[in-house]
């Protein structure tokens, strides 16, 4: 077998494992960025939550139309919304601090989406929801896939700034300027509709994987913020097609494999990148000083 056969043949010769292709690099064209943000203001489990948190509005839509997509998206969407709205207030409200109630919100939402899936469907539709068939991915997918990446492009534009300063020093923002709190419900907006994107493709329980695992490997790589994000966009994309192709000649689930193949990067980076565990044990001092 040449390396046209392996690399290449399987995209040429199925549009399925085109679109796979397709939709999985424009996700993280929007989800790794947003994966940045969410490790630099140390809410990477927060992505997590929220992944689970979506499950019982995509559940909802199952239970009325199946598995189209529409209903699921606007379902997860909501879902996700109201999971966060309620951390939000209790953590304002009670003593609980944010994490604890969303720890709380997701494992409910988790366990109501798995009952009501589990309601109508079979073994194979709740396979379906929660690790997702990136093979499978129409058009309609796709178009949605597309959309959300490009508005979570523009609005982190427009917010980026704040965001940075919010990453930085949150307190001091919003001691200087009314916008915390909007850019804050923003931030969370972005997370939930990259999430319920990842979901058509991967599931409730992979798609954080793609939005964090990508980010969380491009630390290692850089200190400024822009390449990080750059970084973990390709990341994200090597993921996505290296997953593809290994799934397609070892005959296993795809999902599983991008995300395993992310993982490695991780592990990869972890070990060997310029802040990694290697250079920084080689060149402590120099570790400090940059």
């Amino acid at each position: 077998m040449t390396a046209y056969d392996y690399l290449i043949t399987p995209f040429a010769d199925f549009a399925f494992m085109r679109r796979a292709l397709v939709g999985a690099s424009v996700l993280s064209l929007s989800a790794c960025p947003v994966g940045v943000f969410l490790t630099l203001r140390r809410m990477s489990l927060m992505g997590d939550a929220m992944a689970h948190a979506i499950l019982p509005g995509a559940a909802i839509g199952f239970l009325f139309s199946g598995l189209a997509i529409l209903p699921m998206t606007f379902g997860g969407l909501a879902a996700g919304l109201l999971v966060a709205l309620f951390a939000g207030a209790v953590s304002r409200l009670t003593i609980q601090r944010e994490d604890a109630s969303l720890a709380a919100f997701y494992l409910i939402s988790l366990a109501l989406g798995v009952l009501l899936v589990s309601l109508k469907g079979s073994t194979i539709d709740l396979m379906h929801v929660l690790f997702g068939t990136v093979l499978a991915l129409n058009n309609e997918a796709l178009i949605l896939i597309a959309a959300v990446a490009t508005v979570s492009i523009l609005c982190l534009s427009i917010v980026w700034r704040a965001l940075v300063a919010e990453c930085l020093d949150p307190v001091f923002l919003r001691t200087v300027s009314k916008s915390g709190s909007p850019v804050h419900f923003i931030f969370l907006i972005l997370v939930v509709l990259n999430l319920v994107s990842g979901f058509q493709a991967l599931g409730t329980l992979l798609a954080v994987g793609l939005m964090m695992l990508p980010a969380a490997a491009a630390r290692f790589w850089f200190r400024d913020l822009e390449p990080m994000c750059l970084a973990a966009m390709l990341i994200g994309i090597v993921s996505s097609y290296v997953g593809l192709v290994v799934s397609y000649h070892v005959s296993i689930a795809s999902g599983p494999a991008i995300i395993l193949t992310a993982g490695v990067i991780y592990l990869a980076s972890l070990a060997f990148a310029p802040r990694g565990i290697l250079f920084t044990r080689l060149n402590p001092q120099r570790h400090r000083i940059a």
